[in-house]
């Protein structure tokens, strides 16, 4: 793909994507995830920026970040949590998942306190090249019944401070607010 062929990164907030977008993006991340994005993990993508590529043949990637909170050693922050991120399986390792990151992260630094998000296995190497850390202490989610550690979520939960900024000190635990479905 040459300079010139490189489609644009394009970003909207939800409520700007018209319902045959929404169910276009919805689709291309059932793909894009084989089967295993649930009606949750849609919900959660939503009410925030979106950043996509397209071309003629349709949706080539995603991304989206919206607002969570985030209560660390007694203080609430405003989060710029990423979801949904996908490249669609045959334009894999072409750059595109850099480009949709690159843009949420923009919408990360002018908007939010820091960034966070829950890698997989498979996107960890995409996080961790672009500056994003595993946090280094324990992971937590505020339930109804009080603050619900998530063992699982350790090792897996990235933060990336803002441009010019530092994250808050100290490896203590991030308390998430919560949602339904997968917490992160």
């Amino acid at each position: 793909m040459t300079e010139q062929t490189v489609p644009p990164v394009h970003t909207a907030h939800t409520h700007r994507l018209a319902p045959a977008a929404l169910d276009e993006i919805h689709a291309f991340l059932d793909i894009a995830f084989e089967g295993d994005f649930s009606e949750e993990d849609w919900d959660h993508g939503l009410g925030g920026i979106h950043a996509y590529v397209r071309d003629g043949s349709g949706l080539l990637a995603h991304g989206s970040v919206v607002q969570r909170r985030v209560v660390l050693a007694g203080r609430s922050y405003r989060v710029g949590y990423v979801e949904a991120v996908a490249v669609r399986a045959d334009r894999r390792r072409e750059g595109l998942g850099w480009r949709v990151m690159a843009a949420l992260e923009e919408v990360v630094d002018g908007a939010y306190a820091f960034g966070a998000l829950s890698a997989s296995e498979a996107g960890a190497a995409l996080y961790a090249g672009r500056g994003w850390r595993v946090w280094p202490g324990r992971i937590a989610a505020q339930a109804a019944h009080g603050v619900e550690r998530l063992p699982d979520e350790e090792g897996s939960t990235y933060v990336r401070p803002v441009t010019g900024g530092a994250l808050p000190a100290g490896s203590g635990t991030l308390v998430f607010d919560w949602r339904d479905g997968d917490v992160l």
